[in-house]
């Protein structure tokens, strides 16, 4: 699964550019984890599902992929719309975790002057917990360091 950290949360306003920091792929069932990733392995700390839904590339992802210009669109509960993911250049230095930008199109689902809406409601949309009650429960662990 191809993954992005959102290192302030996705904005559903158009004027807002949210970097986007390509992470390593993860397996297809973190994508349906929550509980805590140990202190001292990758991605280490509370984890939580604050979205789920639909991803619906718009033209053929690999290449979007290739050229550094993804779009798609979102059928969440939280999130939905189109949006686009834009690799920036690496001016120079050679990255495993490239950066992109990530840009809410102007569409129905967009807010302009309100971009952090989503971000408002920090809570898991399967548990209802947030991170911090995630990181207290912890309902299950997942070991980043094991195949």
């Amino acid at each position: 699964m191809k993954s992005w950290a959102i290192t302030r949360g996705p904005s559903v306003d158009p004027a807002d550019k949210r970097l986007a920091v390509e992470v390593e792929d993860h397996p297809l069932a973190y994508g349906k984890f929550e509980g805590v990733i140990p202190k001292g392995q990758y991605g280490g700390g509370a984890v939580i599902i604050w979205d789920r839904g639909k991803w619906l590339p718009e033209g053929d992802p690999y290449e979007g992929l290739k050229k550094g210009h993804l779009r798609f669109a979102l059928q969440g509960e939280r999130l939905k719309g189109g949006f686009d993911l834009i690799r920036l250049p690496d001016k120079g230095k050679k990255t495993s975790h490239p950066n992109w930008l990530l840009i809410k199109r102007r569409d129905d689902h967009a807010s302009p002057g309100d971009g952090d809406a989503p971000m408002r409601d920090a809570t898991s949309v399967v548990s209802g917990l947030t991170v911090a009650q995630m990181a207290k429960a912890k309902t299950a662990v997942w070991h980043s360091n094991r195949r």
